[in-house]
């Protein structure tokens, strides 16, 4: 079901022309925000303020920028993720797996800040929070439990910064979120079914408005402390659902509910010598909020299409930046992402488990106003297990049309991104 869309989201639409198919960061949230920050794997972001981007984390950075300052990038993803494992029918059992079943993607950023007196600075962000797409293959054995999966969200932020005090800045702004997603399972070719046979599938958009704030304290020159948080998002995600119903394929209409939801992070920099400064931060995300999907159409009613059962994460990193001369500076760093899922609550269509992030990255100041700024990223993924029936109801229905599922998912990511960045 196709919305009207507003201006405004016209010109989101136009600025993030592509995005990205597989999460980086956990469950389907992106971290990747800008190639300023990927070059120390986004370690104390919240605290730190090299260009425009710094309001995306925090928009109380907006008072360190001065004048009015123009960034803008993109960062390519290359995901290699695979599933392999069993599906077990009666007595008979056969092999399941789909190898490298995330595409590459491009991730666009856009970042303007404009300083309109000594205390209030004002900023505009367009990006993205989250994304997620996966693509198993009609012909994968345990595509009854689930054979694509996707969620897109493309966002424009409205933002503004204010110095309190000379150490104390406070900043918040509003969030206006397009966003879309659909999932679908069909028959396998063991199952009694045709192969191919639409299951469940339930496709939607929708835009909705949250909010962020954020305050950093300047303890003294050398040392400084941010913090920040966004608020929770509920997207209704209206469009349409085909259902098998046990003897054929129902099409209805109706929406989904999908809680982006809220995070926080408190973040630190510190000026260790002349050259060498460290930062780090500790991200979380209330995953608990992402329980199930579940569709209320409006012919047959509430449809359950998967339970979920999420819980919080962490993310912890940490960075240094060198600057080896007045043009050039070095970046490191590296970072801990806690999966969102128990090994009970993993499944193939998200295979959600822990990632552990290396980085470098540089920056050169190719004039006194213009700065171009490069990092790449290797993200480790931890070899994880998946079962499927998990025990829930909506799994043993799936079970009992093409089996279980027993099984081990394996990825890694790298990532490559640039960024140029103006002050005027």
């Amino acid at each position: 079901m196709k919305t009207n869309k507003t201006l405004l989201t016209l010109a989101v639409a136009a600025s993030l022309a592509s995005v990205p198919t597989l999460s980086h960061a956990a469950g389907f949230q992106l971290a990747e925000y800008s190639a300023t920050g990927l070059g120390r794997a986004y370690a104390g972001e919240a605290a730190m303020a090299d260009n425009a981007s710094a309001q995306w984390r925090n928009p109380a950075m907006l008072t360190y920028l001065h004048g009015t300052q123009v960034s803008t990038g993109a960062i390519y993803v290359n995901p290699n993720v695979d599933v392999h494992g069993d599906v077990t029918l009666g007595n008979s059992s056969r092999s399941a797996e789909s190898n490298d079943y995330a595409n590459d993607a491009v991730i666009p950023n856009f970042y303007l800040s404009h300083q309109i007196n000594e205390t209030l600075v004002a900023g505009l962000a367009l990006g993205t929070n989250y994304g997620m797409e996966t693509e198993l293959g009609s012909d994968f054995a345990a595509s009854h439990f689930g054979d694509e999966a996707m969620v897109k969200t493309m966002e424009a932020n409205a933002n503004l910064g204010y110095q309190l005090t000379d150490a104390i800045s406070i900043g918040g702004g509003v969030r206006y979120v397009i966003g879309e997603g659909h999932f679908g399972a069909t028959s396998p070719a063991q199952s009694p079914l045709v192969q191919g046979t639409t299951l469940k599938y339930m496709e939607g958009e929708d835009t909705a408005w949250g909010w962020q704030a954020g305050a950093a304290w300047q303890i003294n020159p050398s040392n400084r402390v941010g913090l920040t948080y966004k608020s929770e998002v509920d997207l209704k995600l209206s469009g349409t659902a085909k259902i098998f119903t046990g003897t054929t394929v129902f099409n209805d209409t109706g929406y989904m509910v999908l809680t982006m939801p809220a995070t926080a992070e408190i973040a630190s920099f510190h000026q260790v010598t002349d050259k060498l400064a460290l930062h780090g931060s500790i991200n979380w995300t209330d995953w608990s909020s992402f329980e199930k999907l579940e569709a209320e159409l409006d012919k047959l009613g509430t449809q359950m299409v998967k339970e979920e059962n999420w819980k919080d994460n962490y993310r912890f990193a940490l960075g240094a930046t060198y600057q080896l001369d007045s043009k050039l500076a070095l970046r490191s760093g590296v970072a801990y992402d806690m999966g969102a899922v128990s090994d009970q609550n993993r499944t193939i269509t998200i295979p959600e488990t822990d990632r552990i992030w290396l980085s470098i990255g540089a920056g050169y100041e190719v004039t006194e106003q213009f700065t171009v700024d490069a990092g790449f990223t290797y993200i480790v993924a931890k070899d994880a297990s998946i079962k499927e029936s998990r025990g829930y109801e909506s799994d043993d229905k799936a079970a009992a049309v093409g089996g279980t599922f027993t099984g081990q998912t394996t990825g890694s990511v790298w990532l490559l991104g640039v960024q140029a960045s103006y002050r005027f």
